[in-house]
């Protein structure tokens, strides 16, 4: 059963187009997180992912948007990043989730590390539309 999730005081959206745009990113996540009283620990975890999941708006996507939401599960609060782009999409998603899979020429850590660092993880791809990864960080999770 799943519990309703209900968005509060935080939503901003972003455009990614530059890898200039990849640090004041960052900075608004851990804003995000310490606002919300989000632990060291939790926070590193969060900004990890979403780093590696910027860089993936950029380098395969070419650019795209990102939303950062505080959410509430009920018991506790936690932080969405929402990251979509228009790019060529992904075309075997179960694939590109397993360690050392990569299209370019990286170590393929960057989304089954993502999906390691946080506590929810959802990718959605079609081939010539793009991709929506959605992660949530809870604060003591």
């Amino acid at each position: 059963m799943k519990t309703a999730m209900s968005t509060t005081r935080i939503k901003e959206e972003f455009t990614i187009s530059r890898e200039q745009d990849v640090v004041p990113f960052r900075n608004k996540v851990k804003d995000a997180a310490v606002k919300i009283g989000m632990g060291m620990l939790n926070q590193t975890k969060l900004i990890t992912a979403a780093s590696e999941l910027v860089r993936n708006l950029l380098k395969y996507g070419g650019g795209g948007t990102v939303c950062i939401e505080q959410v509430n599960n009920g018991r506790e609060d936690g932080i969405r990043l929402i990251f979509s782009d228009k790019g060529p999409g992904i075309p075997d998603v179960a694939l590109a989730l397993k360690d050392g899979y990569s299209t370019g020429k990286s170590l393929g850590l960057g989304l089954p590390g993502s999906k390691r660092l946080v506590n929810e993880f959802d990718i959605r791809s079609t081939v010539g539309v793009g991709t929506t990864v959605t992660i949530i960080k809870w604060k003591n999770g």
